[in-house]
């Protein structure tokens, strides 16, 4: 199977002005936090040159602010001077070298900055900075125009092919969009006319001054989400003054930084907001970019046949994978490292000011540090365990030239993926366990499955003794290193009472040995406790799951899968409705379920920066009962008895599922420690407190790449 057959559409060539793509996949501005250390430009050249090389068409760098008062945090990436144009040119030199064009996304936080002088139309703070933002004069505002225009010049001489101007996600320039955020009785607000002037006269100055070949992308906010937000109709209006005004393409955003309608994650469907950008695309005669959980070339295959767009972003997609792009044209999709959407390794660091980095694909953003090399004594590797750290060594050791054997007990690969993937929302997971079958089988790894290797064979194996005619048929011997990666079992709670509700655990409920009862306590408000009580709110037919996961969903706003998603979090499609939003249809909860915990801590506390409140509202509306500090005192027929606040109370439940943490799977390690064998131990058999998977793919990433 080929590109030409599979996806003629995605690897077609498009022309942007003078500039020729050699197909529609764009890697969208991500910002990594790279642009913001002090040596910093030397690693974003190799991150860049990495996914040029792996065919994108188009690349968009992080964002750069124009000005000291536009940036994300003190002393973040600028391009104010020549001085500090110099490390990009030799960026934009090295991504040129590798076959991709790639441009500058010029970005003012205003009122998202963190930073006493940063500044906004009007004085209003935002949720995500403690600083209220000083109101732009007139005079402040044309010399931040200017600023613009002065980046957009400085990144022309840099040898950029264009700028992105970043006009969505609540910045600056969709600050002055927005009657929310912009309160101004000036010629910069009021009418729709009025708030659009900013970010036109942008555009206007950029064009003056660097030419009519440079391109100019515009992003614009297709849907704010906030109460007080533009109309998507102002939008479409909005983007036929910037096709008129000189943008040569336009991508588009969606959603405030704020606002409280998920956009990328993972419980967001595939593509789920298509349908905005094919309003826009019919409106306007410059191309249009779709963007927003587009993790296949299938899904922008779709996306581009049906013409809901020119192009599609594939950010986050080219973090996980950056050969993306030349897999897919090879026909070889079943290769690529899918992004699932979870926010773990680039959200949620970026939001804490750290590098960013992906959980399924631990070298993003630090392949100068993570050097896939070839080994210099190749060796013969046992490695016990199937789960996210065990596949993560065996195929970065294996493609590193050793020979690994991967033995795991179950029939199947995957380890706790395979009981996260039937959470709610995280049917992605099984595009991980796809992607590692697929390089198993690829790579040479040899897999036993269904073989519960015992450390005896280990011991014989170390010891140089001669091998049993069991361990010769098993296919073991001769190994030079052994490697575990057994997991984690289930921390058991004990609480008194025989003939009370059963206690049983997450791992039971989830894999559906166990039935899940009408009234249920969860014990333990951890990751997996909200995992779980995610499973039990949904209804019992929702929670059976396909064996394999379906590539190419609907995408269109009729579909069912879309629309109900649109409807639970009260997302309009009514161009004339201020920030599209309406009201959420509330689902009616098939049980009822306790969440409790030991502490007095905020419930959820380790849940991601990014998706934690997301996590939260889903209970909230489920009608979940979360008390924390509580004592757990005796089981009977009557319920589970807990002291809560210094009081007794009894929770009428019928079944309670225990998420109390797990423990070290370690019984190998023990043994083979007293056989004097060597070993590695790595993911959650090193470290069970919580289940923690971009730690364990990175762990058996970096010990395959050292050993």
């Amino acid at each position: 199977m080929t590109a030409e057959s599979s996806y003629p559409h995605l690897f077609s060539p498009i022309s942007l002005g003078n500039l020729r793509l050699k197909n529609r996949i764009l890697m969208g501005s991500m910002h990594t936090g790279l642009e913001d250390s002090r040596d910093g430009m030397e690693k974003l050249a190799t991150f860049y040159e990495e996914r040029a090389r792996g065919g994108v068409g188009l690349i968009v760098t992080g964002g750069f602010a124009p000005n000291k008062a536009g940036w994300l945090v003190p002393f973040s990436g600028k391009l104010t001077s020549k001085a500090e144009m110099r490390s990009h040119r030799a960026l934009v030199s090295r991504v040129h070298a590798a076959g991709s064009p790639i441009l500058l996304q010029i970005l003012h936080a205003g009122r998202y900055a963190y930073h006493p002088f940063c500044v906004a139309p009007s004085p209003i703070k935002s949720p995500i900075s403690k600083f209220t933002p000083w109101q732009m004069s007139d005079r402040t505002i044309r010399s931040t125009i200017s600023d613009f225009a002065r980046c957009a010049e400085l990144a022309a001489e840099a040898g950029y092919d264009g700028v992105e101007i970043m006009a969505s996600e609540g910045y600056l320039i969709n600050e002055f969009m927005a009657s929310y955020t912009n309160k101004r009785n000036d010629s910069w607000g009021g009418s729709a006319e009025n708030r659009a002037r900013f970010g036109l006269e942008i555009v206007r100055e950029i064009r003056k001054r660097v030419g009519a070949s440079f391109v100019v992308m515009f992003r614009l906010s297709l849907l704010d989400l906030v109460h007080g937000g533009s109309t998507a109709q102002e939008m479409i209006n909005l983007g036929q003054g910037l096709a008129d005004a000189g943008v040569t393409i336009l991508n588009t955003g969606i959603g405030w930084h704020e606002s409280r309608v998920p956009t990328i994650a993972t419980q967001v469907p595939r593509a789920a907001f298509a349908w905005a950008t094919r309003r826009l695309k019919d409106a306007v005669s410059i191309p249009v970019v779709a963007a927003n959980r587009i993790n296949t070339p299938e899904i922008a295959e779709e996306l581009l046949r049906d013409k809901y767009a020119d192009l599609v972003s594939m950010a986050r997609p080219l973090l996980a994978d950056p050969n993306f792009p030349a897999k897919a044209e090879r026909g070889h999709s079943e290769l690529i490292n899918t992004c699932i959407g979870c926010n773990q390794g680039c959200l949620d660091l970026i939001f804490q000011r750290q590098r960013a980095t992906c959980l399924v694909n631990p070298r993003a953003c630090y392949e100068t540090e993570l050097k896939s090399l070839p080994a210099i004594h190749k060796k013969k590797i046992a490695v016990v365990g199937a789960g996210p750290a065990g596949l993560a060594f065996a195929v970065t050791a294996q493609a590193r030239g050793h020979q690994v054997t991967l033995f795991d007990a179950s029939n199947e690969i995957g380890g706790q993926f395979n009981l996260a993937k039937l959470i709610p929302g995280k049917k992605e997971f099984y595009e991980t366990i796809r992607y590692y079958r697929h390089q198993i089988i690829s790579s040479g790894v040899r897999l036993k499955l269904g073989h519960n290797v015992t450390s005896q064979e280990l011991l014989v194996i170390g010891s140089g003794q001669p091998q049993t005619q069991g361990a010769v048929e098993s296919g073991v011997g001769g190994f030079d290193e052994v490697v575990l990666a057994t997991g984690t079992r289930p921390r058991e709670v004990n609480i008194p009472g025989e003939d009370g509700p059963a206690l049983v655990s997450y791992a039971d409920i989830l894999s559906g040995r166990v039935q899940a009862k009408s009234r249920v306590a969860i014990i333990g408000a951890g990751g997996i406790g909200f995992d779980v009580a995610q499973f039990l709110c949904e209804e019992k037919e929702s929670n059976s799951q396909k064996n394999d996961f379906e590539h190419t969903p609907p995408i269109g706003v009729s579909s069912n899968s879309h629309l109900g998603f649109l409807k639970r979090w009260g997302v309009s499609t009514d161009s004339a409705v201020d920030g599209s939003l309406t009201a959420k249809e509330i689902l009616k909860p098939v049980r009822k379920i306790f969440l409790l915990q030991r502490k007095s801590s905020k419930f959820g506390q380790g849940l991601g920066k990014t998706t934690g409140w997301i996590h939260r509202i889903d209970l909230h509306e489920c009608g979940v009962e979360m008390l924390g500090g509580v004592e757990y005192l005796k089981r009977d027929r009557d319920g589970l008895h807990i002291m809560h606040r210094g009081q007794i109370r009894r929770l009428e439940v019928d079944q309670i599922v225990v998420c109390a943490g797990q423990k070290e799977e370690d019984h190998l390690a023990t043994e083979l420690k007293a056989g004097g064998i060597s070993y590695h131990v790595i993911g959650g058999a090193a470290k069970a407190k919580e289940l923690d998977a971009r730690a364990a793919i990175l762990e058996g990433t970096v010990l395959a790449q050292r050993i």
